[in-house]
């Protein structure tokens, strides 16, 4: 049996820089990334429960092409959604137990902030900032398992993805700690080329050198300010997630 053929993903967080991280990955020459980043494979509605991972690496394959290089490829997805569904990291445990996982975290609040901005500019979010961010338990019940391409739970999940605490201890239930790099946007920002050689070693493969870093995705609207109302009063809403990430894992946001 051929082994499978995805051997790592970028599988979080989304709004955490995982697209920067994937156009530099997708520059190495022994790295193979989807054409169009986020294969969204495991997340599909129509995934399959009882596919093998023939099955899995047969769905991948149109999503890599037919391109064929002298130099022998490691490939990996980019989904950030992933490692925010424990369903999804159940399915890929079963698919390679010996799956190596890259997380890119941002502070809890950039991360809501950002994402209700991408989806009021998308069209899918009508609320004002407030009540989107108050309402968000209501919006989400009956939907935590809800895998729909307009799921509430895709769309509207602010603060919930920025609970990394519970994210991180059920990938750590199916992973064990070696297979799992845990990022900080920030340090890609401000050290790209020491970062990516992490990840590279992390990946078994040799980083590039003079590899150039433009910048890949603004998001059009100004940072939120520290000092503000906003981030004041975001940052009492994710005091717990915050609080349980420092304490259990060391993500201290101060």
């Amino acid at each position: 049996m051929s082994p499978p053929r995805v051997e790592f993903v970028v599988g979080g967080v989304q709004k955490g820089g995982t697209t920067a991280l994937a156009k530099f990955l997708a520059c190495h020459p022994g790295l193979a990334l989807p054409r169009d980043k986020e294969a969204h494979v495991f997340d599909a509605p129509d995934f399959d429960e009882g596919w093998s991972a023939a099955d899995v690496d047969a769905w991948y394959a149109a999503h890599f092409g037919d391109v064929t290089t002298a130099v022998p490829r490691i490939h990996g997805d980019a989904t950030p959604v992933y490692v925010f569904l424990p369903r999804i990291v159940r399915r890929i445990a079963a698919y390679n137990p010996r799956m190596r996982w890259v997380l890119i975290l941002r502070h809890p609040v950039e991360r809501a902030y950002s994402h209700y901005r991408m989806e009021r500019q998308r069209g899918w979010e009508s609320w004002p900032f407030w009540p989107a961010m108050l309402l968000e338990r209501w919006r989400l019940r009956g939907h935590l398992d809800d895998l729909a391409p307009r799921s509430p739970l895709r769309r509207h999940s602010y603060r919930r993805r920025g609970d990394y605490a519970a994210q991180l201890s059920n990938l750590y239930a199916h992973f064990p700690r070696e297979q799992v790099l845990v990022l900080r946007n920030e340090e890609l920002a401000a050290a790209p080329a020491e970062t990516l050689a992490r990840v590279c070693r992390f990946l078994g493969v040799e980083p590039v050198a003079d590899m150039t870093f433009p910048r890949v995705f603004e998001g059009g609207y100004p940072p939120l300010p520290r000092r503000g109302l906003r981030w004041r009063v975001l940052s009492w809403l994710l005091r717990r997630e915050m609080a349980t990430a420092r304490t259990q894992f060391g993500l201290d946001w101060a």
